[in-house]
């Protein structure tokens, strides 16, 4: 009579399977600690994957927004302290025509236009760090004040000649479908400005004019300068209309910002969540893999050693 093993050819091939599982199991969780992610392609994810790259995408438009208000929120920082100072510029000119008008004197009256309209014009032909031109309206490369001078702006038979300027207007988008206005055009905020220069300008050149050498204001000189402060003034209320709109503009672009931050964060924690290994669930999966493996090793071992023996009572002596 021969004396076979207890164990099966099926028995040994479900051990076998279960030590492939094992193995397979324990490779997975070793590859998710050695790369920190649950798996290295979509399909790893299974159901998750749409939801997953779905958040992927939505970031990276997140990412593109907060990139593009960044530069935003730059120039309209810039265009604050420009339009601050233009604004006192037009304050200086207000305050020059009133005092020749108090003090009954103008010899200083051109010297101040003059300043005034070269810081003027600096201003209004300032670049940004890409080297375009802020007040361009989106001529970008050409200059939107064409005029070098006081005296070159008084030749111009109308003060929209002293503008290049186009109509564009920037904007920004700051998120899905929504989209901030930022950009100024220089003919919008310096018009004015210019406008008071070149009439004062012109009136000095006239018969009644040179205000330099007038240590006592004539009758005609009186008029017209009492005249320009109430223009003066207008042009001041005007830019300080416009400074006031863009820090209104300025405010809602660092609005922008917060709520992209806070998108950001939503986003790459979704991401996370979805992606990103559990180190502590994985480094007890991981024991527990092994224990599993370790068990069905040793299960299947065992059975390749058992034989009918094994369940035989042993002999006795002188039996």
């Amino acid at each position: 009579m021969s004396i076979d093993r207890v164990s099966t050819a099926a028995q040994t091939a479900f051990f076998l399977s279960q030590i492939q599982n094992a193995g397979n199991k324990l490779d997975k969780v070793q590859e998710q600690i050695a790369s920190t992610k649950n798996a290295n392609t979509y399909a790893g994810f299974g159901d998750k994957a749409q939801v997953l790259t779905a958040t992927i995408a939505a970031n990276a438009r997140n990412d593109a927004y907060t990139n593009a208000t960044k530069f935003a929120v730059t120039q309209t920082d810039l265009q604050d302290t420009q339009l601050s100072s233009l604004s006192s510029l037009s304050a200086s000119l207000k305050k020059a025509v009133s005092d020749a008008v108090a003090n009954n004197d103008g010899t200083t009256l051109m010297t101040q236009a003059k300043s005034i309209f070269d810081q003027a014009a600096a201003i209004l032909n300032s670049k940004d760090a890409n080297g375009d031109y802020i007040y361009s309206g989106g001529k970008t490369d050409v200059a939107p004040v064409t005029v070098g001078s006081l005296a070159a702006l008084q030749a111009l038979p109308s003060v929209t000649g002293a503008f290049a300027n186009g109509n564009l207007t920037k904007s920004v988008q700051v998120g899905d479908g929504v989209s901030v206005s930022y950009g100024i055009a220089a003919s919008d905020v310096g018009t004015g400005l210019m406008q008071a220069l070149q009439d004062i300008a012109n009136f000095d050149a006239g018969p009644t004019g040179n205000f330099s050498a007038s240590t006592n204001l004539t009758g005609p000189q009186s008029t017209f300068l009492t005249n320009t402060i109430t223009q003066a003034t207008t042009v001041d209320t005007n830019l300080n209309a416009a400074t006031a709109a863009n820090g209104y503009v300025s405010n809602r672009l660092t609005d922008a910002q917060t709520q992209q931050t806070s998108m950001d964060t939503l986003y790459k924690g979704f991401v996370s969540d979805i992606q990103d290994t559990d180190m502590a669930k994985a480094a007890t999966q991981l024991s527990l893999n092994q224990t599993q493996l370790q068990a069905a090793l040793q299960v299947t071992a065992g059975l390749h050693q058992l034989s009918l023996l094994n369940y035989l009572p042993a002999p006795t002596a002188g039996g």
